[in-house]
């Protein structure tokens, strides 16, 4: 298979998830009873409308989460890392496909390439926080980049060292190395979506392209810095053109421009903020929110990996946004600021 997209988007607001593959039929009913037990919104709620962070933590009493409302930032970091362990943990035993395990994992590589990097460049310590949930353990990891090694690590990362740091030397713009791994990290997933012959994952992987496109797109707009279009990625289901004809449209007529493609309510819901607060917390909401609706689209699905994969990706996002609600209360942010960020798509 090739990557070329084809730029006509032929759905309203999802794309297709696949057909069902009944291979997947235990592993489908287990995340189905799993699905159970996630935390609805309204819990979420509560606890951004908590008056205390000790109020907050009794919201949780009872569930997974659950943790003493003395607790220090370094105990709600181990409950959740905990929590995450096991999630993943459980994925890896549900999944029968090794492909689709090294493919998530990449994500662990990545985040750690993109630590790594900056250290080197900024000649800072490279410490000991690697995440060891990639295909690259982290005692490994950081041996190669002491010792400059990068012959060991697999291909697609050997691509992503030598693009960020020749981004980076171009200028000795750190945001370049964030943008050229993104850049050679979607160009990889593409290529394995394809090869995995998986629609469910193809899409997947467009609309993170199309959504890293849009964010690019806005905080660029926002640093008037709009002659950098080489920053936008290929492969979405927008074809980049699109992104940078609206480098030079006014922020009100950009859910216009964007009117033929699924994003337009997202950029109307998220650009009146934007302008308002001069914040990007309502469109990473709109974003999430996107994805997450995507996700739940694969509860048509009886049989197949697309239910296992979209539980195990909502999963880490209630982690992600119990996080959210916990450092927060723990550090007195307002509750309606929690709430703008709170997402609709949680169960």
């Amino acid at each position: 298979m090739t990557t070329a997209v084809n730029s006509q988007i032929d759905f309203y607001r999802y794309p297709s998830v696949g057909s069902e593959d009944w291979r997947y039929a235990y592993q489908a009913s287990r995340v189905r009873a799993l699905e159970l037990t996630m935390l609805p919104r309204s819990v979420f709620v509560d606890m951004a409308s908590a008056a205390s962070f000790a109020e907050t933590t009794e919201v949780l009493a009872g569930t997974e989460y659950a943790i003493d409302s003395n607790a220090d930032s370094a105990q709600i970091e181990a409950m959740l890392s905990e929590r995450r362990d096991e999630t993943r943990a459980a994925f890896t035993e549900l999944m029968p496909s090794e492909g689709i395990i090294t493919f998530l994992r990449a994500r662990e590589d990545y985040a750690n390439m993109r630590l790594a990097i900056r250290r080197i460049v900024t000649e800072r310590s490279l410490g000991l926080d690697y995440s060891d949930d990639g295909n690259v353990p982290a005692e490994e990891f950081e041996e190669i980049f002491e010792q400059e090694d990068y012959s060991r690590l697999p291909e697609y990362l050997q691509d992503a060292v030598e693009a960020a740091i020749l981004g980076y030397y171009e200028n000795k713009d750190v945001r370049r190395i964030d943008y050229e791994l993104d850049r050679v990290e979607a160009r990889w997933r593409v290529r394995q979506a394809e090869r995995s012959g998986q629609p469910f994952i193809i899409s997947l992987i467009r609309i993170r392209i199309d959504l890293n496109n849009i964010r690019t797109m806005l905080r660029l707009k926002a640093a008037d810095r709009e002659e950098e279009t080489s920053l936008f990625i290929p492969g979405g289901f927008v074809d980049v053109d699109k992104f940078k004809h609206g480098l030079d449209a006014g922020h009100e007529t950009l859910s216009q421009l964007f009117y033929a493609t699924p994003y337009s309510e997202l950029l109307d819901a998220s650009i009146p903020y934007l302008r308002s607060e001069n914040s990007f917390l309502k469109l990473e909401k709109e974003c999430e929110d996107y994805v997450k609706g995507f996700l739940k689209s694969t509860q048509c699905i009886a049989s197949g990996p697309q239910p296992v994969i979209a539980y195990f990706l909502m999963k880490e996002a209630e982690i992600r946004t119990v996080r959210m609600m916990l450092v927060g209360k723990k550090n007195d942010l307002d509750s309606k600021l929690l709430l703008d960020r709170l997402g609709e798509w949680m169960l």
